[in-house]
């Protein structure tokens, strides 16, 4: 590792847009009002989309990369999980454990 590099878990931002869906779980889109549990604090957001293994949250803080939160979603129990990407706005959330 180079002196002085070192990973902080903070926004890495992607500078080219993505050309092919590499996702390998269908998405269902959600548009619905949740709650998200982030640094001891809820907060209301919206899902955008979610999968058996994860969730596209709508949420205007900043959560860093690797965080752990849980989601309060109608139709589920809390769902615990944990920050992949950050980006405008929106946050990817990967589950602890898949949805049945």
């Amino acid at each position: 590792m180079s002196a002085g590099f070192k990973l902080e878990g903070a926004m890495i931002p992607r500078r080219v847009k993505r050309m092919f869906d590499q996702r390998s779980e269908a998405r269902s889109d959600a548009h619905k009002p949740a709650t998200m549990e982030h640094g001891g604090r809820r907060h209301d957001v919206a899902i955008a989309n979610i999968s058996r293994s994860g969730a596209m949250v709508i949420f205007g803080g900043v959560p860093h990369i690797g965080d752990k939160v849980t989601l309060g979603v109608t139709g589920h129990g809390p769902l615990a999980g944990e920050v992949r990407w950050v980006r405008d706005g929106r946050v990817g959330v990967t589950f602890d454990a898949p949805l049945d």
